[in-house]
């Protein structure tokens, strides 16, 4: 799940994406403003991870719903992807 709010005027959007661990990524959630606030809160409450990202958020939102990333974003997804599981797994260490 990445998310952002760029600009102080700007919109909130996100982007949910899931991975089953064999292929791409795909976006399984995307929107702007209201909807952005409702996927963030709804990943929240999940404890699904929230990431900051507006860059790859720009991206990501040209991604139709239920498609797999491009592999333009592979390498930054899953950079991404390796950064979260770094935290889930220190977090269960602790």
């Amino acid at each position: 799940m990445t998310a952002s709010k760029g600009y102080p005027n700007d919109r909130q959007r996100a982007v949910a994406i899931a991975h089953d661990g064999n292929d791409a990524p795909r976006v399984v959630a995307k929107g702007y403003g209201t909807t952005a606030d409702a996927i963030i809160e709804k990943a929240q409450a999940s404890g699904i991870f929230v990431h900051q990202s507006p860059e790859l958020v720009n991206l990501l939102l040209h991604v139709d719903l239920d498609d797999r990333i491009p592999r333009e974003l592979y390498l930054a997804l899953a950079e991404l992807l390796c950064w979260i599981h770094e935290l889930e797994r220190d977090a269960t260490s602790l």
